[in-house]
């Protein structure tokens, strides 16, 4: 799909737990003046006309009627239904509320939900860092092309969204990959958001200053880390070192099963120069066999995409031709094996949005 040529008009939501952000997309692009509402998630009645609301006053200010509504909303849910469960910050939608047919009703749309890790995935795969990445290698005299993409989110929690050759992979659960209940490198009674989260950095920045709390956030344990604040340096960079070694473990699990590239973004991904070199450090860590023998954790090589005195040679590989025995035909073809790790250059809730474009459209023609 080429997401840049198509121009349906879809309304977009960014549902936080205190305000609500809406706005419309179309190709890619945001064509309106976002909207922020408080979200009032405590009262049912209220949180559905604020939504209500938001999308009324988006559509007003378009050149005609959107031709869909399209957005992430926090799960348990089942999204192809349009039912949202029970959630922890929107008590108010506790018991299970049919959010989708609502809409559909108010305002005669088509209406699609999605969880935030699936949209992320979408967005960066079909109009962000995938087909970026892929005209960047072509820049530099390369031939091989990325099909498939993971992408991650930093934050409160840990989320995942995986696609596949431009297709969105949706659970039979409406689940996203489910990243965070994965095994933690540290603590095996843990999943793996304990290490990989906001909660992480706070605890293991407490554990190495000798607090038992702490109201820091990470972008203050992060100055601290960095000189730009008062605290203990040492425990705020091993704070990071930690959550980098975790993420990695992670990262490295799911480029076994996923060959791709890995897109990582969120509000900690910001801390990319502190976690990530523990992050590839554990990512390129040996394994050993039972007779102590060394060999490589992953069958691919992986590339910091965020290096530039490295990206030539992945852009590029190893290109080689071979020639049919007849003589008649020559193929060329690049035979390093490898993937790459980078940076979302969008912020994850324009990613979200543009993925929320993408699946709309996605539904709306059929096309892939």
């Amino acid at each position: 799909m080429l997401l840049s040529n198509d121009n349906h008009l879809i309304l977009t939501l960014d549902a936080g737990g205190t305000n609500f952000v809406f706005s419309a997309y179309q190709g890619g692009r945001e064509i309106a003046n976002p909207i922020t509402l408080p979200s009032n998630a405590h009262d049912l009645d209220r949180c559905i006309d604020t939504i209500y609301s938001g999308f009324e006053k988006v559509n007003a200010e378009l050149p005609r009627i959107a031709d869909a509504i399209s957005f992430a909303f926090p799960g348990p849910a089942d999204y192809s239904l349009g039912i949202i469960g029970d959630l922890p910050n929107f008590k108010a939608f506790n018991g299970g509320v049919p959010l989708g047919p609502m809409l559909e009703e108010r305002f005669g749309l088509p209406v699609f939900i999605n969880n935030d890790g699936n949209l992320f995935a979408y967005g960066e795969a079909l109009a962000g860092f995938l087909p970026d990445l892929n005209r960047r290698i072509i820049d530099h005299g390369g031939i091989k092309q990325f099909r498939n993409l993971v992408g991650l989110t930093l934050g409160t929690g840990f989320g995942c969204g995986i696609v596949l050759n431009n297709i969105l992979m949706e659970g039979d659960n409406s689940n996203d990959a489910g990243i965070h209940n994965t095994s933690n490198r540290y603590n095996p009674v843990w999943n793996a958001e304990e290490s990989i989260s906001t909660r992480a950095i706070q605890r293991v920045y407490c554990e190495g200053a000798g607090l038992h709390s702490t109201s820091l956030m990470p972008k203050d344990i992060y100055e601290i880390a960095v000189g730009l604040a008062q605290g203990n340096r040492e425990a705020a960079i091993r704070s990071f070192q930690i959550f980098g070694e975790a993420l990695g473990n992670s990262v490295a699990n799911m480029i076994t099963l996923i060959d791709g590239i890995v897109v990582i973004g969120g509000g900690l991904a910001t801390a990319w120069d502190l976690f990530a070199p523990a992050m590839f450090k554990e990512i390129d860590r040996m394994y050993f066999s039972l007779s102590d023998e060394e060999y490589a954790r992953l069958s691919v090589k992986v590339y910091n995409l965020e290096d530039k005195n490295t990206f030539k040679e992945f852009a590029t590989g190893s290109i080689r031709s071979i020639s049919l025995p007849n003589g008649n035909r020559t193929i060329r073809y690049d035979e390093l094996q490898r993937v790459g790790v980078g940076l979302s250059k969008l912020s994850a809730s324009k990613a979200i949005a543009i993925g929320a474009n993408a699946f709309a459209v996605q539904r709306l023609t059929g096309k892939d």
